[in-house]
Formats: structure tokens, sequence, C-alpha cells
């Protein structure tokens, strides 16, 4: 069995980038953290909707 290799995200950490989302979402923010699985950790998110309208995520 063929072993996963980590994402090559570590030159993207704490820079300002923009996620495509399964369903066509797209979430924009500062990456500060992943997993080896591709689950990353998104600070200043913001969500743009395919309307043109910008909404801030917060998680709480």
């Amino acid at each position: 069995m063929s072993k996963a290799h980590p994402p090559e995200l570590k030159k993207y950490m704490d820079k300002r980038l923009s996620l495509k989302l399964n369903g066509g979402r797209v979430v924009s923010g500062i990456l500060r953290g992943f997993d080896p699985f591709m689950n990353v950790v998104v600070d200043e998110s913001i969500e743009e909707c395919k309307d043109g309208t910008r909404n801030n995520i917060e998680w709480w």
C-alpha cells in the first residue's frame, strides 16, 4: 500500500489564500494550519458568494 504524502502547504502558511470547496463555495482567508488529510485552519475567513456578496465566517 502506498504512503500518503502530506500536502505541500508550508509555503502558504500565514498568507492569504482562496479555497474552492465542494459545491462551488469559495472561501478566502489566512492559512494558519493543516494536516496530512488536507484539513485546513483558515483565520479571518470570508465566503465569497456567487452573487458577489462576501460573508464573514465566524466559528465560536
